[in-house]
């Protein structure tokens, strides 16, 4: 049916809009936002109230792989390389063998209680095998807390990477399915491979992607988020094409870019997060509208079975195996298994066996979205309080926004840097000028009780105030000592 180009734009900002809205209420009662998302399009749909009829999953699939694209990216140029480096190894097991066995327990339990082949079980094992732990830092936040040590960085690198796997397991098994694929040898060299090509690729981009950049001067700075968008696009386009893993390689280019300076790199990570919250809204208005809420009640019973193996088995097994090696408390064990909720990608997936006609397709996919809600509401409305009954949350670290910015480009030497001054430091009570600053270290701005201060030489420093500090790396060093120097008479209370 033709739809005016009027009607279609009234739709679609009217759902954005009020998606943008409602996310004040995932702020404020720690409701995840997919879930609110989720249902503003079941809500819009053919059995809701808006009565728009979408059953187009090629569309769906198309939307979701697209926007999937986008939240992976940032997922990595936000991930700090100084915080992931000390769990790279536990998070890349649980990313890898901890899907794989995610996958397998349930692939098994569904064969054996569900009227389910062994490789219809195992499909549905590897759709719902991907955990959405970043949508966990959202909640935490909301909440004004944290978790402690090394279990945000985990969770962190887990989430931004563990989809890959998710998507070669469900490729390989419809791939067995329809008899295009059918040894253990041709997938474990496929997997190689996707893996292989997916990093080679992503590392390669990366740095590709820096040095344009930084050496394509274009003339206006609204080009750049053209440009990036480009390369993103153009990784994940090559590499799928060189039969990798276009999700890791996106990843492994956010990852790599993070980790590097190049122009504009803060107004560009602030675009593609814009870019990032625009991608998950249509997704999930997709995702919402292309259910119908009757045919997944017809499923409760097995929904409910599904997910509790998933929740209470089949996500503490992987946990469990894959941190054996590693020093972990049990209740950072529990603590990362109730967090292993799932969110948009396993419903994506889902589509896949619709799209190639697999006689369980619309059971799996009405069972995969009844998981995937069960474990929204169910682990992602109780997160705070998890956090707080294992006593692993911490205080939020909540960076202190300055007026002020400056964008790193090529020659410049300083970096723009918060520092706070300790209340026993021996720089308290004096001003500016008699501190003796290094020769490169300036001071731009202050804060203190959440008012600006622009400082001159007279001003005196107070403890707790937060310094806004253009400085090279030498002289920030320096500066940093000076107000580690405690003042002789706190060290006499000592």
């Amino acid at each position: 049916m033709h739809v005016p180009l009027e009607i279609f734009l009234l739709w679609a900002s009217g759902l954005t809009l009020l998606s943008v809205v409602v996310s004040k209420v995932s702020d404020r009662f720690a409701v995840p936002a997919l879930l609110l998302f989720l249902l503003v399009g079941i809500i819009a749909g053919s059995e809701g109230l808006g009565g728009i009829y979408f059953d187009n999953y090629h569309i769906a699939k198309s939307v979701g792989i697209i926007a999937l694209i986008f939240i992976i990216f940032l997922g990595g140029i936000e991930t700090e390389w100084k915080s992931v480096r000390p769990v790279l190894a536990p998070g890349m097991l649980l990313s890898t063998v901890g899907v794989l066995i995610t996958a397998l327990t349930v692939g098994i339990c569904t064969t054996v209680l569900l009227n389910f082949t062994l490789v219809e079980g195992l499909l549905m094992g590897a759709i719902v095998s991907s955990t959405d732990a970043a949508a966990v830092f959202s909640i935490l936040r909301s909440k004004k807390i944290s978790l402690k040590g090394n279990l945000k960085p985990l969770l962190e690198l887990e989430s931004g990477s563990n989809d890959p796997m998710a998507v070669f397991l469900t490729a390989s098994l419809l791939g067995v399915i329809s008899r295009a694929q059918t040894t253990f040898l041709a997938m474990a060299v496929s997997f190689a491979l996707n893996l292989g090509i997916g990093l080679l690729l992503g590392y390669v981009m990366a740095r590709f992607s820096v040095a344009a950049v930084n050496r394509i001067k274009l003339e206006h700075e609204g080009l750049y988020p053209v440009l990036t968008i480009s390369l993103v696009l153009l990784t994940y386009a090559l590499t799928t094409l060189a039969q990798g893993n276009g999700f890791l390689a996106v990843y492994l280019l956010g990852l790599e870019m993070s980790r590097r300076d190049f122009a504009y790199k803060k107004t560009l990570a602030r675009f593609h997060a814009g870019v990032a919250w625009l991608m998950q809204i249509i997704m999930f208005l997709t995702l919402g509208l292309l259910v119908f809420p009757s045919q997944v009640l017809s499923v409760f019973g097995s929904g409910m079975f599904i997910a509790a193996i998933l929740i209470f088995v089949a996500r503490p097994l992987g946990v469990i195996v894959c941190l054996l090696p590693f020093r972990f408390l049990w209740q950072e064990h529990v603590m990362i298994s109730w967090v292993g909720l799932r969110g948009a990608v396993p419903i994506i997936l889902a589509t896949f066996p619709l799209l190639a006609g697999i006689p369980q397709a619309h059971i799996m996919f009405d069972i995969v979205f009844f998981v995937v809600v069960t474990s929204v509401v169910l682990q992602g409305t109780s997160i705070p309080f998890v956090a707080r009954l294992l006593r692993v949350q911490a205080p939020l670290d909540v960076k202190k926004r300055f007026p002020i910015e400056i964008e790193q480009s090529e020659g410049m030497d300083a970096t723009l840097t918060d520092l706070i001054v300790p209340y026993e430091s021996a720089v308290v009570g004096k001003r500016i000028v008699e501190l003796g600053l290094p020769a490169k270290a300036l001071i731009v701005l202050i804060s203190r009780a959440d008012k600006f201060i622009v400082p001159n030489g007279s001003t005196l420093l107070e403890g707790g105030d937060i310094l806004q500090v253009l400085a090279d790396e030498p002289d920030l060093k320096k500066f940093q000592s000076l107000l580690a120097v405690i003042k002789p008479e706190a060290l006499t209370l000592d």
